[in-house]
């Protein structure tokens, strides 16, 4: 646990919080500042500041639940769709550093923004950028 943490003390049932879900592993609970209504995270109980710094099976086990509460979020809300977002990093926008994934349900209408600009990959790049991926894994 890290003290200064603030999802480390809602883990802990030291900080408030509208839990949705908890087990030993993984809590769910509602964003203090949602970008629309139903905006629910999903974090570790155990402090880790980026994805890749949690054992794969942690990672399993909070996808899981990501994937209960998504499904739960659908049910109740009924959108036209569901944002599921991670953020490892400040540069990726992440302000909480331990890990946790954002999930609101998305309208047609809604004015949340979230693509990126995107450029084609020509087949040299893509070959590049594939080949320097498999080598890292």
């Amino acid at each position: 646990m890290d003290e200064d943490c603030p999802f480390c003390g809602i883990a802990a049932g030291e900080e408030p919080a509208h839990e949705v879900y908890r087990d030993d592993d993984v809590v769910a609970f509602l964003d203090r500042s949602p970008a629309v209504e139903g905006h629910t995270l999903v974090a570790p109980t155990a402090h880790h500041e980026g994805l890749t710094d949690m054992a794969p099976e942690a990672v399993g086990r909070l996808f899981r639940v990501v994937r209960e509460v998504g499904g739960a979020i659908e049910s109740a809300y009924d959108p036209d769709g569901l944002s599921v977002i991670q953020s490892s990093g400040a540069a990726a926008g992440q302000d909480v550093f331990h890990v946790h994934v954002h999930l609101f349900p998305r309208y047609d209408e809604d004015d949340i923004t979230l693509a990126p600009a995107r450029y084609p990959l020509s087949e040299g790049e893509g070959e590049r950028v594939a080949g320097a991926l498999r080598d890292a894994l």
